[in-house]
């Protein structure tokens, strides 16, 4: 077995527990029950200057060492500096990704930063800083600020600092900046890393990873034209009108690991209130594209679907409130998530069954539990998040709205790649199962691209999605058709209860597995994610031979020799299959027998050798066998030679009309030829 073990949340709760006795109190500010450590907590002053297209900040940051080891410095994520120049890491991992969000195109305005004017101990001196670049050790790089402290924190201890800063909002880059008078904030303050063990968890921002902090209680204030609509994490307390054509917008949310927030004039506000037996209920907020509103319904039943599916699957959605984001046309704001808010993506035109948008709105509003409620390692482990959220978008797509159909766009702009404005959807050709076929052939030509193991940051481009999202979820299908759902459900709803508002390790998960699957599934877990291995099983041959009763046999006088043709030979046929495994992937299958008389027989093989000979004697003679005849191996990267049929015992046909064909084609060129 090639993996550790994996810490238990509760294990470091009870241990965080004895080192400050009075972590429950501490826990539960203003009454409320607590549920996360909320170890960093903001309190946040912002105003938006729509002409320069700048944010003036001020916060407070609180924040409680819940580790064993001290630690005398601060390290701060900032973010935004990623779009300070084409220096950062950011931009040169986009560039080499060949997928730059702006390619050469960037005018001056458009480029964005976070410049960090002031950071101290609240009421007291200036702290000392420097840039970090703990990845690639790039100098240009300004994604991450180490703030020395003049005394260490030690474990249960606390402190508190203050920073001042000026952020300008970039034409949108990785989903975040404006478009127009279309705001979208994301991940744009000084933002505290993860202290782990003895060290800053605190990565530089790479182009293909996303986010990782700790969970605590944001205060937030936005001064924005009166006219904004918004929307943001957690809800509106407060809303203060100024007099100079302003306003102040407090937003208050508790035990989440991250604050966004939009604005917009065009926004139409939508709310519906989700409520379902045996789940806790959820006010919905929609904030609309004027040109979408037909398709409201849509995104509201999208969102619910998700709400109750994972909250039955898997636990309930515990925040009473969501705000879905229907993102501006050519925002580059769409399919994101946040804490308690996600941007969905629609077309104009966008017909029903074609699984948008209620496709991306179900994988966003998912996201609410695998990246929101369990915050897991998103620069290490991404498919974690991704990979089990794909799976279950999957399960809620195919049980709330059937299989997809195929849609096909037309009169596609030119400049352009995202597809034409007219859909037409064709209603017989749909996807047969939760894993749609889009998935299944990106994971195919990426099979081999990375180990899912190696850190998310460092993986090669083409694996991020491929392997993180589709590879991932493709093993959890595969899974399920091995184990059977009333064993898998329970093993993700109890990771989900375990890990709930910690920050779980792959070997967590491995070790709930372990734990509640029954048996050990560590040969699968050493291939599907610590190796790159390639699985792939075919049928090689399909024979039948009549059984002819020559030779020495049993008689009345004792042995006796019957010979071929003899009246008393038997009237059977040897049935042979041979099986093979090219990949280097094992998994065990079953292969099916089917005969001319319609009988069949299964036989189970553990797949470990390279290949083996399957035979079965009876009347009738084989028509055809299959290799895993039932799809469970939803990894096999060629399903196209799973079968085989019977080789023919006469080819004497076949080769008459390859010959006459063969004749005709040489007439018709001869014909040509005379032409010339």
């Amino acid at each position: 077995m090639l993996r550790r073990s994996g810490f238990r949340a509760g294990l470091l709760l009870a241990a965080i527990a004895l080192i400050d006795p009075a972590l429950s109190s501490a826990r539960e500010p203003g009454g409320d029950v607590a549920l996360s450590l909320r170890n960093a907590n903001y309190e946040i002053d912002v105003r938006l200057d729509p002409e320069a297209r700048l944010l003036h900040g001020r916060q407070t940051v609180v924040w409680r060492n819940v580790r064993e080891a001290a630690t005398d410095e601060l390290w701060f994520h900032l973010y935004w500096n990623a779009w300070r120049n084409r220096d950062s890491t950011w931009m040169r991992e986009d560039r080499y990704r060949g997928r730059s969000d702006r390619g050469d195109d960037v005018d001056r305005d458009d480029w964005g930063y976070l410049d960090v004017h002031s950071v101290r101990l609240a009421g007291g001196a200036e702290l000392e800083r420097r840039f970090a670049a703990p990845d690639d050790g790039n100098a240009a790089d300004r994604t991450v600020m180490v703030a020395s402290l003049p005394a260490a924190v030690e474990p249960g201890g606390e402190v508190r600092v203050e920073l001042e800063w000026t952020a300008k909002v970039p034409r949108t880059f990785a989903r975040t900046g404006f478009r127009g008078d279309y705001y979208f904030i994301a991940h744009w303050f000084p933002k505290l890393g993860v202290f782990e063990g003895d060290r800053w968890n605190c990565h530089q921002y790479h182009a293909a990873t996303e986010y990782f902090s700790d969970y605590g209680t944001y205060d937030v204030r936005l001064t924005l034209p009166e006219d904004f609509v918004v929307g943001a994490t957690g809800r509106e307390v407060e809303r203060r009108d100024n007099g100079d054509g302003t306003a102040t917008h407090r937003y208050r949310q508790a035990d989440v690991h991250a604050f966004t927030w939009t604005a917009s004039p065009e926004y139409v506000e939508l709310t519906r209130r989700f409520e379902v037996d045996g789940l806790p209920p959820v006010d919905m907020r929609l904030l609309m594209q004027p040109e979408h509103l037909s398709q409201a319904d849509r995104h509201f039943n999208a969102t619910s679907a998700a709400l109750e599916l994972y909250g039955k699957w898997y636990g309930a959605y515990p925040y009473g409130h969501v705000t879905v984001v229907d993102p501006a046309y050519g925002s580059g704001s769409g399919g994101m998530e946040y804490p308690t808010l996600f941007t969905c993506g629609t077309r104009l035109y966008n017909p029903f069954g074609g699984g948008r948008p209620e496709g991306v709105t179900v994988h966003e509003a998912g996201h609410q539990f695998w990246y929101g409620i369990v915050g897991n390692d998103e620069f290490n482990s991404a498919w974690l998040d991704e990979g089990l959220n794909t799976f279950s978008t999957g399960r809620v797509m195919h049980e709330t709205f059937g299989a997809n159909a195929w849609v096909k766009r037309y009169f596609r702009p030119p400049g352009t790649d995202s597809g034409g404005f007219l859909p037409v959807l064709f209603a017989e050709i749909r996807d047969p199962g939760v894993i749609s076929s889009s998935r299944l052939s990106r994971y195919r030509n990426h099979a081999t691209t990375d180990v899912p193991a190696h850190p998310t940051w460092r993986a090669h481009p083409g694996s991020i999605g491929n392997i993180s999202y589709s590879k991932t979820a493709i093993w959890l299908a595969t899974l399920e058709n091995y184990l059977g759902w009333e064993t898998l459900q329970p093993i993700m709803a109890s990771f989900f209860e375990r890990w709930k508002f910690g920050h779980p390790r792959p070997e967590d998960l491995f070790d709930v597995f372990d734990e509640l699957a029954g048996q050990d599934l560590d040969w699968f877990f050493d291939q599907v994610f610590y190796d790159d291995v390639r699985f792939d099983y075919e049928i090689q041959s399909v024979k039948s031979v009549a059984v002819e009763a020559e030779g020495w046999f049993e008689g009345d006088a004792g042995l006796e020799f019957r010979p071929a043709g003899d009246e008393e030979s038997s009237d059977e046929y040897r049935n042979e299959v041979v099986v093979r495994r090219l990949g280097e992937g094992r998994f065990p299958v079953e292969v099916l027998m089917v005969f001319e008389d319609g009988s069949e027989v299964r036989r189970r093989w553990d797949g470990q050798y390279r290949w083996t000979l399957l035979t079965e004697r009876g009347p009738s003679k084989l028509e055809y066998a299959i290799v895993d005849p039932d799809r469970v191996l939803l990894l096999d990267t060629n399903f196209t030679n799973n079968s085989r049929r019977r080789e023919s015992e006469n080819r004497l046909p076949s080769v008459k009309w390859a010959s006459k064909w063969m004749v005709w084609l040489q007439d018709l060129l001869a014909t040509f030829a005379s032409f010339v």
